[in-house]
């Protein structure tokens, strides 16, 4: 995992995101090349019920087990369908396929939505992309996945998963983003006086310049360039570059550029600073953001590890690449 204090958790558990992220169950996700995952006895033995973006009812019989990922569509959607490399948001449940109790859910109780990248080249939790490969948005699939295309034979003990159990998903594909965009594209626009001063290298990548003044009291928002693309609305996902400095140390804190790919979230999983200088803008555009405490890390006492204290100031430069 990697550290973004800009980032709050959402979504996915923190023991859950940790697992995924180590999961390393072989090569089975290269049979993301050879089509769509068939249904099996056990994805059609899931039965849920409700409405499409409502809280599903589920029961199966269990023990719930076997030994390939299976797929089933309980509601087919329309569109153009999921395929490797996409970004895909999506509603789910997760329950323990040997004693049928459900070990977590987001979106369906009014949280955010999740965003999950099919990916046929690394063994990231290679089930989850096998069952979302060939959804279309709209559409409500049931997924049953075996530990070694799942989270392994270790399990995750802190959510009771033995490493010998299948895990059962069902899950709503909400959208699937659009191809985002390498950097900000659009109109450059004249930066107010007072600001921090934001050069670019030729791939886009932004360095700040503190000025030597003290930092505005109320939050700053300003955009750089202007896009033309769709507009970011509250509580949307967005695709995004970004740089954060403390103005108080000049020093840069956290950057996607600095890791070499953009990162992706709901805006309702950030800071209220950040969250401000999003909504309202649109893709393609860059925006220069001076957050005082009050509407950062101030609440939290800064970030644990001491880059940034509970009364420092900070500026994020952020390019806007994609919302959904």
């Amino acid at each position: 995992m990697r550290r973004t204090p800009a980032l709050l958790s959402f979504g996915l558990s923190a023991a859950l995101l940790t697992s995924l992220a180590a999961c390393a169950p072989g090569d089975s996700a290269s049979e993301l090349a050879e089509g769509c995952t068939a249904p099996g006895a056990a994805s059609d033995a899931v039965s849920v019920t409700g409405e499409i973006g409502s809280a599903p009812e589920i029961s199966f019989e269990s023990p719930l087990t076997t030994e390939a990922t299976q797929r089933t569509v309980v509601i087919d959607g329309e569109g153009e369908a999921a395929t490797d490399g996409d970004i895909v948001t999506m509603e789910y449940a997760i329950l323990n396929g040997a004693t049928g109790e459900e070990i977590e859910s987001s979106g369906f109780d009014g949280a955010a939505p999740v965003q999950f990248t099919l990916d046929a080249e690394t063994t990231y939790m290679a089930g989850l992309s096998l069952i979302l490969e060939c959804t279309t948005p709209g559409s409500r699939i049931t997924g049953v996945i075996p530990p070694a295309e799942g989270f392994g034979v270790e399990g995750i003990p802190d959510l009771g998963i033995e490493g010998t159990e299948s895990i059962v998903w069902v899950i709503d594909l909400v959208s699937i983003a659009d191809e985002p965009l390498a950097r900000a594209e659009g109109e450059a626009q004249e930066a107010p006086e007072g600001l921090p001063v934001v050069e670019l290298a030729d791939n886009g990548a932004p360095t700040i310049t503190i000025p030597s003044d003290e930092p505005p009291a109320e939050l700053q928002i300003e955009a750089l360039i202007v896009g033309d693309g769709p507009v970011v609305g509250d509580g949307a996902t967005v695709t995004v570059h970004y740089t954060g400095m403390n103005w108080q140390t000049g020093e840069v804190f956290d950057s996607s550029w600095e890791r070499g790919e953009p990162t992706s979230f709901p805006t309702s999983g950030v800071i209220e600073g950040f969250r401000q200088a999003l909504v309202g803008q649109t893709v393609g555009s860059q925006v220069i953001a001076v957050i005082p405490p009050e509407l950062g890390y101030g609440p939290s006492g800064g970030t644990p590890d001491g880059s940034i204290g509970a009364e420092d100031t900070i500026v994020f430069v952020v390019d806007i690449l994609a919302t959904s």
